[in-house]
């Protein structure tokens, strides 16, 4: 079992449906069907929606191979 300390971890980058939207150039609807989904996961903050920049990036950028 591989144990994780805290500098190992990156740190949550926590930010708004529309602050990542605009960051990834998508849309906020696609960010909300991809938490009903589940490919990434949402954080309510009392009333608020939050999401994690370094989730996203790890789940929605996915490299193409490239044809040699």
């Amino acid at each position: 079992m591989v144990r994780h300390t805290r500098s190992e971890q990156p740190a949550q980058q926590l930010v708004s449906l529309s602050e990542a939207a605009e960051h990834f150039g998508v849309s906020v609807k696609t960010l909300r069907r991809r938490i009903a989904d589940g490919t990434i996961r949402g954080y309510r903050i009392g009333r608020l929606i939050r999401i994690d920049l370094h989730e996203l990036q790890d789940r929605l950028l996915i490299e193409i191979p490239s044809m040699k």
